[in-house]
């Protein structure tokens, strides 16, 4: 058997912003565990993984080596921009060019795209 990715850690300055962030960007839920991290996760068990922000003392620096693709669900990508925005992410430039995908940041500058199809979700991921 290979390995399962069950974490994925973010650091922050502000971790409660991040969290929040995230947690609205994906419909997910947010809590501190046991050793009192904040955690991000989908408590309705569509996904096998969880988001975990860690404090750190300095500010992001070069661009990411990782970033998150998101897919808009139930609505299209324009709309999906619209909430985000709201959210506070902001549009980057990474010199990317005009793909069909929009490269956005999170409230700390971690760059992640967000893609042109539109996906409808009618039951678990399909593997």
């Amino acid at each position: 058997m290979a390995s399962v990715l069950s974490t994925v850690v973010i650091d922050a300055l502000d971790r409660e912003l991040v969290a929040d962030f995230w947690a609205a960007a994906l419909g997910w839920d947010r809590w501190v565990d046991a050793d009192g991290d904040l955690v991000v996760g989908d408590c309705s068990g569509d996904s096998s993984f969880v988001l975990l922000v860690l404090a750190v003392p300095d500010r992001k620096a070069a661009k990411n080596r990782l970033h998150f693709d998101l897919n808009p669900v139930g609505r299209d990508q324009a709309e999906e921009l619209e909430r985000l925005l709201s959210l506070g992410a902001r549009r980057v430039d990474i010199g990317q060019g005009e793909p069909t995908w929009v490269v956005l940041a999170d409230p700390e500058g971690n760059e992640f795209c967000l893609l042109a199809p539109r996906v409808e979700r009618a039951g678990p991921p399909v593997t």
